[in-house]
């Protein structure tokens, strides 16, 4: 797990199946890299977050079938950087 801030949502016009209507965001950690994330807990821009990565964001997605390798897993309520 990794904690990380929500920049953005990521709008997709296109998709392939696999990422079904799953809401992208963008997250970056304390260096400033970014990451794309499936989000299944309504996080929203500024949020501190934790995520899961590899076979355990498959299950957090709540879809093992969504492709993601990486997804929110829950909102952090008070953390600071």
């Amino acid at each position: 797990m990794e904690i990380l801030q929500v920049e953005s949502t990521l709008v997709c016009t296109r998709r392939i199946e696999g990422l079904k209507q799953a809401k992208l965001l963008v997250l970056k950690n304390t260096k400033g890299k970014r990451v794309v994330a499936i989000d299944q807990v309504g996080a929203n821009a500024g949020n501190f977050v934790f995520v899961v990565s590899g076979s355990a964001a498959r299950h957090g997605a709540d879809d093992y079938y969504i492709l993601t390798d990486l997804t929110v897993a829950g909102i952090i309520d008070h953390w600071q950087a």
